[in-house]
């Protein structure tokens, strides 16, 4: 296990889940939304965000946290083990609210040099609303890891499904390092 990725829904856990497994293993850890998200909430194009993520990802072992799924052609080529946080829906949900009320709150810089924190009335009365991409996308996110899970184009990768944070503990604690 050198290069892995961990995906699942927004408020999924993954973050959390990614860092310490990046800990646990001493790897980097590389996350997408730092790659993508620039100063003041602007998006990168395309080629800059794929030439940033093809960089970071030409290291010899890494955890990689995020979905982008217009990414998978970059990001899977060489991945070994793509770990699918895939929690209940109420629990995401409940997750998702619960971070972006303590973000709003706190005021906490998303990604280092960007400015970025988020507000009350951005995640909970806004059309960007973290939790409303959470309610979307969820169902979607479900169905399409299960289709790459059982695709032959990716019998390369060795998936990994977590249901509960219970079993995500231990699979970081079962690590035979």
């Amino acid at each position: 296990m050198k290069k892995i990725n961990v995906v699942g829904t927004s408020g999924s856990g993954k973050s959390t889940f990614s860092r310490m497994l990046a800990k646990k293993l001493d790897y980097p850890y590389l996350e997408m939304d730092a790659m993508f998200w620039r100063a003041n909430w602007q998006e990168s194009n395309d080629e800059e965000f794929f030439a940033k993520l093809q960089q970071y990802l030409s290291q010899d072992t890494w955890v990689l946290d995020g979905n982008y799924h217009r990414t998978v052609d970059i990001k899977w080529a060489d991945v070994d083990h793509v770990i699918w946080i895939d929690y209940p829906f109420s629990r995401t949900i409940y997750q998702a609210i619960k971070r972006a009320f303590i973000r709003s709150i706190t005021k906490t810089e998303l990604w280092d040099k960007t400015g970025n924190v988020e507000t009350f009335r951005k995640s909970f009365f806004s059309r960007d609303s973290i939790i409303i991409w959470t309610l979307k996308t969820y169902k979607r996110n479900h169905i399409r890891y299960m289709e790459m899970l059982n695709d032959p184009k990716y019998n390369h990768i060795e998936f990994v499904r977590l249901t509960s944070p219970k079993m995500a503990k231990k699979f970081i604690d079962e690590l035979d390092l």
